[in-house]
């Protein structure tokens, strides 16, 4: 059996996880599963290697073994609606961004098997983030959360039009301090790399549940979510090729926004907050 996530531990108070990185389907799984699955469309594709950066820096990075489609890691246990009123995919999906259906008629996952995925694949990626956020807390007296995804630029399922490059989520601030969000905000247009690209924050993406799960400002832990439009580093259709040429243009602007969260969270451990 494949390790659930893979995890290596840094030297500064920044974590980066990467929830919907997993492109593995475990047999009993995919047994289950329509050959439409197996295309793994809604993956996000080559965060690990497009972050190539972030061991450089010192900081600890978590990402999972398995696909979105054996459960979505950035989902509440109790399947709850991080966008009540809007079209969302679930904790496990019965469908695709395409509305694609992942099971025959009448063979979704039931309570059982929700509950059984739940204790394999989700509960010890949790753990690992809350173990993993409590040291660096304990360690430097701040921690902070960058959950990193990637989505195609259009998705008519659940928006409109063409994503903007970079959509940031803080949960509309209460997933982390304003002064953090500031300085990702200037960093962005201070950047002669991030000047090709655009951005908004608590856009459509607002965070998913582990930025609004563990961002607790108040208590120095700090969460950012970056959904990243997938056309500035690969392509967007199958089989999902890995571009260098583009990545190699986007990855000093990603260097550059998690220096501003390192040196952000100094500044504040400096001011004993």
């Amino acid at each position: 059996m494949n390790p659930v996530f893979h995890f290596h531990q840094g030297s500064v108070p920044l974590l980066i996880s990467m929830p919907h990185a997993g492109t593995n389907i475990p047999p009993e799984v995919s047994a289950q599963l329509q050959p439409v699955a197996f295309e793994k469309a809604d993956t996000d594709w080559h965060l690990p290697l497009l972050y190539n950066m972030v061991q450089a820096l010192g900081a600890s990075v978590i990402h999972a073994e398995y696909s979105r489609y054996v459960i979505d890691l950035n989902r509440s246990p109790d399947d709850s609606n991080l966008y009540p009123g809007q079209d969302t995919t679930g904790l496990c999906p019965v469908d695709t961004f395409d509305k694609q259906a992942l099971y025959p008629a009448g063979q979704t996952p039931d309570t059982a098997e929700v509950q059984r995925r739940i204790a394999r694949y989700w509960q010890p990626y949790h753990q690992q983030l809350q173990q993993e956020l409590a040291r660096l807390r304990a360690q430097h007296g701040i921690a902070i959360l960058w959950d990193a995804h990637s989505i195609a630029s259009q998705v008519p399922r659940f928006f409109e039009g063409k994503l903007p490059d970079l959509n940031f989520g803080t949960a509309d601030q209460r997933s982390c301090h304003i002064g953090l969000q500031d300085a990702l905000a200037d960093c962005l247009n201070q950047s002669t790399s991030a000047q090709a690209y655009s951005h908004v924050f608590n856009g459509r993406f607002k965070g998913g549940y582990i930025t609004r799960q563990y961002g607790r400002p108040d208590d120095h832990i700090h969460a950012v979510q970056l959904e990243m439009s997938q056309c500035i580093y690969m392509d967007e259709h199958a089989p999902f090729a890995y571009r260098p040429d583009l990545a190699a243009q986007i990855q000093p602007t990603l260097k550059q926004l998690l220096t501003t969260c390192v040196d952000w969270a100094a500044q504040q451990a400096g001011a004993g907050v």
